[in-house]
């Protein structure tokens, strides 16, 4: 089951599209403000964002810029404006789409299927200029390489997919070696060091966010 996080300053517009959207199976976060919004992504993962534009305080331009600060999550920006500019401003900001409002359901539901499935089939991770590319192999802080190796690659980024989700040694070992491997905890030590050595040379804040979790394993966490 997908999960969408609707953020919204409006009650009535936060029920009505949880309504239309559990219809299709959709399991349905809500926040009423863009700092709600925020403090929910840091603690838990959703698929899609819903996000509003015109909400008092932290508007929805400011939000968007601030997850895009930690996290690659697909949104779609929900505005009662249609103004050209409004809508590249908005994927600027790093948007993947833009509805205005009143909308359709089913054509709401269509955006979100097709910004989910353009996500997926890109396979890329952006976290705070972090940049885990899948499909070319490849890792980038700020448009620096980070030369690491394959096993190093699938670590990083079984971590980056996976915020907040604490990872046992040996959970890790069957992730990037196969069920079968007779690899040890210390290699998956030996591992992460270097991953933390590497991006800490091309100054990412690598201490804040992959951390040990003491007798248990790692985890990789949005915020210190």
């Amino acid at each position: 089951m997908k999960r969408v996080l609707i953020v919204d300053d409006e009650q009535r517009m936060l029920d009505l599209i949880a309504l239309q959207l559990s219809e299709y199976h959709f399991e349905c976060q809500r926040a009423h403000s863009g700092e709600e919004a925020l403090i929910l992504l840091e603690k838990e993962m959703v698929d899609i964002v819903l996000l509003d534009v015109m909400m008092p305080g932290m508007d929805g331009w400011t939000t968007c810029r601030a997850i895009r600060e930690f996290s690659s999550v697909p949104i779609i920006m929900l505005t009662a404006r249609d103004q050209k500019n409004d809508i590249v401003r908005g994927l600027q900001l790093g948007a993947d789409d833009y509805m205005t409002k009143p909308f359709d359901e089913k054509e709401l539901l269509a955006r979100i299927e097709a910004v989910l499935r353009r996500v997926k089939s890109q396979s890329k991770v952006v976290f705070k200029e972090l940049v885990w590319n899948e499909d070319s192999m490849q890792v980038s802080y700020k448009g620096k390489g980070i030369l690491l190796t394959p096993k190093e690659f699938i670590l990083l980024g079984t971590l980056l997919q996976n915020i907040n989700k604490v990872y046992t040694r040996e959970d890790l070992i069957e992730t990037v070696w196969g069920f079968d491997a007779e690899t040890e905890g210390r290699t998956i030590d030996s591992h992460v060091k270097n991953i933390r050595e590497k991006l800490r040379k091309v100054g990412f804040p690598i201490e804040h966010h992959l951390q040990t979790v003491w007798g248990v394993g790692y985890k990789w966490v949005s915020e210190e």
